[in-house]
């Protein structure tokens, strides 16, 4: 088999009884190319200690029915902020805009928007009653735009992460000269993965808690898709089912692409051009194919220009093909869960795009505020995981 299609595995019946999707969904299991430098460590021990902050550069008309909030953010999510403001305005909640959603344990800033007809702004100050304690919520700043707030708008995520309790396998002792190697070892690493970046792998909050988004996804495929709403008669377009399980779906594509970049890291493919692969233009969502890698390609990956790319699965998957093909329908053929999750997909008529299997770290810096605590900053395109940068940092993390 070569390529996917809504019938690849629609005949087959898979037994997953014995499949541990909590296993199966951690993602601290996951190959890394090199064995991270640090043994253990641990994040999120306070707010501070994971700062997220929103980069998105625009100019603002000044003008217009949209009022863009620069808000600051601690132990609130973002859909329940965004309820908050859509009460204090007085608005729908669907003229609330956001560009993504921001860790609620974390201290976070982005952007929201709001449209207000005619700018008749509330007649109190924005001051939520209903959190709590350690919950916090700080208006940074704020203008008037001709334009809603859209997902997916900003570029990138700017993080600053704070690790504690940092153990490396060689301070046994903790001799000085043993520290000194170990900082050593550790800050070569850093550079490296700065230059070469890191597995592309989805983070653990993508799973839900022990990998329940992922048995909500096998509940789902359980039951029969929703048809199609009739058309008017005078209506030639053909409208598909609308699929509100958009978190299941995510969680179901989010593990098959972590288990088939995970064959990718095993074999060190991951940076490097298979036959038939799809290469993503660095920075954007461009796509092209290769059916064989030359050396301008070679020298294109090598500089970070173009990376390899990883399905995420779904219908029409026909642009990769020969060896890069194989290894991604090999990886779900063999494994009951991904299989069950493939078809469930391929039934609902979700069509497959592409991911970087790679992720690029833009403007790593990092500082020891002790001997054993060491602050992390770096920035992210939107769509990756802070912890696929830990994960290649440290063993075992802990919060």
């Amino acid at each position: 088999m070569t390529t996917n299609s809504p019938s690849a595995f629609a005949e087959a019946e898979y037994d997953i009884s014995s499949v541990d999707i909590t296993i199966a969904t951690d993602t601290s299991q996951l190959p890394q190319p090199v064995k991270p430098p640090l043994a253990q460590a641990s994040y999120k021990t306070h707010a501070t200690d994971f700062i997220v902050n929103e980069i998105l550069p625009l100019e603002f008309t000044n003008d217009g029915e949209h009022l863009w909030l620069h808000i600051q953010k601690s132990g609130v999510n973002t859909a329940y902020l965004a309820k908050l403001l859509s009460e204090w305005a007085d608005i729908p909640l669907r003229d609330v805009g956001y560009s993504g959603l921001k860790d609620r344990h974390a201290v976070t800033t982005q952007w929201f928007s709001l449209r207000i007809p005619k700018k008749q702004l509330p007649t109190t100050e924005f001051a939520p009653e209903d959190i709590g304690d350690n919950e916090s919520v700080i208006i940074l700043a704020q203008h008037w735009h001709n334009k809603k707030l859209n997902r997916g708008t900003h570029r990138a995520n700017e993080f600053i992460i704070t690790l504690r309790n940092v153990q490396c396998e060689e301070l046994a002792t903790k001799t000085p000269e043993q520290t000194r190697l170990a900082k050593q070892h550790l800050e070569q690493h850093l550079k490296t993965i700065s230059a070469t970046g890191v597995p592309n792998y989805f983070g653990p909050q993508r799973f839900g808690r022990e990998g329940n988004n992922v048995r909500e996804a096998l509940a789902l495929f359980a039951r029969p898709p929703r048809e199609a709403r009739p058309q008017p008669k005078k209506s030639k377009r053909k409208r598909a089912p609308r699929e509100q399980n958009t978190m299941e779906l995510s969680a179901a594509r989010s593990l098959i692409f972590n288990e088939i970049l995970a064959a990718r890291v095993r074999d060190g493919s991951w940076n490097q051009g298979l036959a038939g692969e799809v290469f993503n233009l660095d920075g954007s969502g461009s796509i092209f194919t290769s059916e064989e890698i030359d050396d301008t390609l070679r020298a294109r990956l090598n500089s970070g220009d173009i990376h390899p790319t990883g399905v995420l699965w779904g219908t029409d998957n026909d642009k990769v093909s020969a060896t890069a093909a194989t290894i991604e329908n090999s990886t779900v053929q063999n494994n009951p869960l991904l299989s069950q999750l493939a078809t469930g997909l391929e039934k609902r008529d979700i069509k497959a795009q592409r991911r970087a299997l790679r992720l690029p770290i833009e403007a790593l810096s990092w500082h020891w505020d002790d001997e054993e605590t060491l602050v992390l900053s770096f920035t992210l395109t939107t769509g990756s995981f802070a912890t696929s940068v830990l994960a290649s940092v440290v063993q075992q993390l802990t919060t």
